[in-house]
Formats: C-alpha cells, sequence, structure tokens
C-alpha cells in the first residue's frame, strides 16, 4: 500500500499538535508515510519532535519558493493557517494570499489532495473582515481543480486553548469581568474533534469536494462561557455585558496595549453572525464523529490554577 506523505501547514499551532498525535496514533493511517510541518519556530514546536514520523521544518510557507519545495514531496496538504487578529492586508496575506500560493504550488507539484480549515460564520458579505478573508480563501482553493474538503468550526476548546482559558485568567486576576458581546452565540467544540474529522477526511475519498461543519453538541451565549470558565477554575465573577458602545471603546482602548489584543473591533464585528452550525452542511456525525460536550471536557484542564506568570500579566495591565 502505497505511504501517503502529509504537508500539514500551521502544524506546530493549537489544532496541529492535536492533529499530528493522532494521525500517529492510527495504526496504518494517514501518517504512515511521514508528516511534515513546516515553521518558523522551531523552538516553539519542539514538542513535536518526540512523535514518531513527524519531520519539522524550518520553513516561512509565505515565501513562494519554500513552499513549492514543500509541496513536491507530499501526496496531500492540509492548510491550518491562520489569524484571528490583524488589519485588512494581514488578513488578506494569511487568508487569501497564501492558498492563493498554496494552489500554485500543488499545481506544479501535481498534488491535488488538500484539506483546508476555515470558520463558520465565512461568507463574502459577512461584516468582519476576518470573516470575509475566510471566504475569500475558500473560493480560491474551490476555483481551483484540486481534491478538496473544506471544514468550518466553531471556536475550539481543548487543553491549551485561547479561549475558555483566557476567561478563567482574567478572572483569577479581576473581581469584576465587563464583557463585549456578552449575548454572543457560540456552539464550542472540541479540538480532538476536529483534529479527528481532519484525520477522517484525509481517509475518505468521499468527503473531496465537501464542505463540513465542525460544532459541539449545545450553544451558549458568551456570558454563559465566561461565567463556566470562572467557576471550573475555581475563580467565579461577576459577568457585566457592555453595550455595544463600551464595548467599542474597550477594544480600542485594549488595542493600545502591547501584545495581541483580547479583543478588536473586527472581532466585534464577527460575533454578530452566530457561530453556529448552520444544519444545511453536513457535520462531525456524517463522519461517525459524536462531539464532547464542553462540560465533559473544560472542567478537567481548567480546574489547575492559573500560573503565576499569567497573573502577574494581568495584574501588571490593571495597574496601567
Amino acid at each position: 500500500m502505497h505511504e501517503r506523505k502529509l504537508l500539514i501547514l500551521g502544524g506546530s499551532g493549537f489544532v496541529g499538535r492535536s492533529l499530528c498525535a493522532q494521525l500517529v496514533a492510527r495504526e496504518g493511517g494517514a501518517a504512515d508515510g511521514g508528516i511534515t510541518v513546516p515553521t518558523r519556530h522551531l523552538a516553539r514546536a519542539r514538542g513535536l519532535n518526540t512523535l514518531p514520523g513527524v519531520t519539522l521544518v524550518a520553513a516561512d510557507v509565505h515565501d513562494d519558493a519554500q513552499l513549492r519545495a514543500l509541496v513536491r514531496d507530499c501526496d496531500a496538504v492540509v492548510n491550518l493557517v491562520a489569524i484571528l487578529h490583524g488589519s485588512e492586508a494581514g488578513f488578506e496575506h494569511v487568508h487569501v494570499e497564501l492558498p492563493r500560493r498554496l494552489v500554485a504550488a500543488c499545481r506544479a507539484a501535481g498534488v491535488r489532495r488538500v484539506v483546508h480549515v476555515s470558520a463558520l460564520g465565512a461568507a463574502a458579505d459577512a461584516p468582519s473582515r476576518y470573516l470575509r478573508s475566510k471566504a475569500a480563501g475558500e473560493a480560491v482553493l474551490q476555483s481551483a481543480w484540486l481534491d478538496l474538503t473544506l471544514l468550518r468550526p466553531s471556536v475550539m476548546f481543548g487543553e491549551a486553548d485561547r479561549f475558555l482559558n483566557l476567561f478563567a485568567r482574567l478572572q483569577a486576576a479581576f473581581p469584576l469581568v465587563p464583557l463585549a458581546g456578552a449575548h454572543a452565540k457560540f456552539q464550542p467544540v472540541w479540538v480532538e474533534d476536529v483534529a479527528a474529522a481532519i484525520a477522517a477526511c484525509l481517509d475518505a475519498p468521499r468527503t473531496i469536494g465537501l464542505t463540513l461543519e465542525c460544532a459541539g453538541p449545545r450553544v451558549y451565549e458568551l456570558h454563559e462561557l465566561v461565567k463556566l470558565a470562572g467557576r471550573w477554575s475555581g475563580h467565579p465573577r461577576r459577568v457585566v455585558g457592555l453595550p455595544d458602545g463600551l464595548a467599542r471603546v474597550q477594544a480600542a482602548l485594549l488595542g493600545l496595549l502591547p501584545g495581541e489584543p483580547l479583543i478588536t473591533g473586527d472581532n466585534l464585528d464577527s460575533m454578530k453572525v452566530p457561530n453556529v452550525a448552520s444544519g444545511r452542511l453536513p457535520g462531525l456525525q456524517s463522519l461517525g464523529i459524536a462531539p464532547k460536550a464542553l462540560e465533559a471536557v473544560a472542567p478537567a484542564y481548567l480546574g489547575a490554577a492559573p500560573n503565576q506568570s499569567h497573573l502577574d500579566h494581568w495584574r501588571s495591565l490593571a495597574h496601567h
């Protein structure tokens, strides 16, 4: 049997680490020919070195020549590269130009199979730059001759997430949480279920040409998720929803702080679209995956006390 060689763009990230571990664990599965994970930060991805069959390569996937060289030796590509915050040019660079480069590299190498992870709510007329750029990236890939599968996940949770963990740390550091977008709707999905879906798609030719929605079993409003994160982490706090005007002011002020912002105006625009499955497209169940409930997973990893460095970080912000 031909051993497939996989290239996972963004493989050192949140979803990528779970995907690599699952592929390696599968007997005779999609990882049997080896997995290549390019990264610009080898030190940050070093944990993947312990997985047999995973090769880390120092490379910039936004460089055409380097991307062509990476694609040349593989049979299928998984694209996980994405950003949540950025300028219009930044979103275009990551969500649209990279798929365009990937199409060209696949054409040059004769590689057809691509699994691309997008986002629920992606649409050309969406209210946010993030969602519009996600839709534009999908269109680039769909217009090519690829054997393409698209996955659109809701917000993902898991041990190393930047979602529930963030709200837990905020509540460990502050007595009150002023919350923008308090009534925004989400259908959180476990990162391991999304990784399992990607692996299943790689093994299932019937998924070529499909767009699948990856969502958990229940819809929540954002304020419910924040309160659950506080309770499960042992730091329940009062959560106060902000009207849109104050939410915009909060986002603007947070954008002035150094480092990655907690929330931006574009994030608020994204939250105008319910981050829930439409029900019009196949979901995880079509792949034989029963999505794990948030309550079955999150309490275990949120129960650990946030480390002191994070507490210091949030307290330092409070004094500015």
